[in-house]
């Protein structure tokens, strides 16, 4: 799901609904590497639980390298040494936060921007732990347009849904820069594909740089990207992974374990960018096979970053994040976000 859906899914649906991380589009192909003749550097193997458990994460939307960890965990049987029957599921229709929330699902995959309207009107999901620890995210433009930074948002067309979450962040980065936000013009745009919308229709389009952004390097296509980062918004998880805080209360030991082998998982795709894409690949064939190694390069030094451990959240995030959201009105109060995340089942 590229950003023009979730945005779209957010005018509809408000609090619940969660951000997607990619804009996939795939090509099939024949793997020519067998997962289990590979020879890479994988986490010491965990001690095998006896009681055998299930759970279920869904996902954002279609496998991409965001969730890549995960298929790792699966492909090299980190979750049966946990003797978890663990399933990854793609939403059908509800959103992945919704599911959550509702029982329906353990685990899901979510977006610290929109998770925390849902946990002001207290539903009842917690996240365990952050997949990337630093938004990658930007407004993106042709290099030819000259678009080089917020301020040259002025007189362009931005290609959105309008939400306000978008349009608050699209604001405080061109004050930052000395620009004027009522100079910027947005369009709805649909849930179009970035390198077609942004050769044809707009100016500007948020994308998540591991995915659009790589995709538009491998094509030759040159950008400006401005990152929220670089012009004043707060550092958010985007995304992250979350889990039904009922669940957690009645058995705390099935997030533990699922965390364990998840977290081996994303340790192993730090350590073998192109092995682990290729576990990826094998999970979901659809995918665009270059594009998942590129990104895959790019993203895996990204998933833990500067953290002492891949999944470890900071409070200084979540409580930066909802005060920026609540001094800009896009959530109505402000709630104990210090209960909005827990680093507990991530293993030492």
């Amino acid at each position: 799901m590229n950003r023009r859906n979730f945005l779209r899914l957010a005018l509809a649906g408000g609090a619940s609904l969660v951000l997607a991380a990619c804009d996939m589009s795939g090509q099939e192909t024949a793997v020519s590497e067998d997962i289990a003749d590979i020879a890479v550097t994988a986490p010491e193997a965990a001690p095998r639980r006896a009681d055998r458990a299930e759970a279920t994460l869904v996902l954002d939307w279609v496998p991409n390298t965001n969730h890549t960890g995960l298929y790792a965990a699966r492909a090299l049987g980190y979750f049966e040494e946990e003797n978890l029957d663990f399933k990854i599921e793609e939403p059908v229709e509800v959103d992945a936060t919704s599911v959550v929330a509702a029982g329906n699902a353990e685990f899901g995959i979510g977006f610290q921007e929109f998770l925390t309207p849902a946990l002001v009107q207290g539903a009842p999901v917690v996240s365990v732990a952050a997949i990337i620890q630093e938004n990658t995210s930007g407004f993106a433009s042709l290099k030819s347009r000259g678009i080089s930074r917020p301020r040259d948002f002025e007189g362009a067309v931005y290609g959105g849904f309008g939400s306000p979450l978008e349009l608050a962040i699209l604001q405080v980065m061109m004050e930052q820069d000395g620009g004027d936000f009522s100079k910027l013009e947005s369009v709805g745009a649909g849930a179009a594909d970035f390198l077609t919308i942004i050769q044809r229709d707009v100016d500007l389009y948020w994308i998540f740089y591991a995915w659009q952004g790589v995709k538009a390097d491998l094509e030759g296509i040159e950008l400006d990207v401005a990152f929220l980062s670089d012009w004043g918004v707060p550092n958010y998880y985007t995304p992250l992974i979350m889990a039904n805080s009922g669940m957690l209360g009645r058995r705390r030991e099935i997030g533990e374990r699922a965390m364990a082998a998840i977290s081996r998982g994303y340790d192993f795709a730090i350590a073998n960018p192109a092995e682990a894409a290729e576990m990826l690949i094998q999970a979901s064939p659809e995918i665009d096979v270059p594009l998942a190694h590129a990104s895959q390069l790019w993203l895996s030094p990204r998933y833990q970053g500067d953290a002492d451990r891949w999944g470890r959240q900071q409070g200084s995030v979540w409580g930066g994040m909802t005060q920026w959201m609540l001094d800009r009105e896009l959530i109505e109060e402000m709630f104990e976000w210090e209960n909005a995340f827990s680093n507990e089942l991530l293993p030492e």
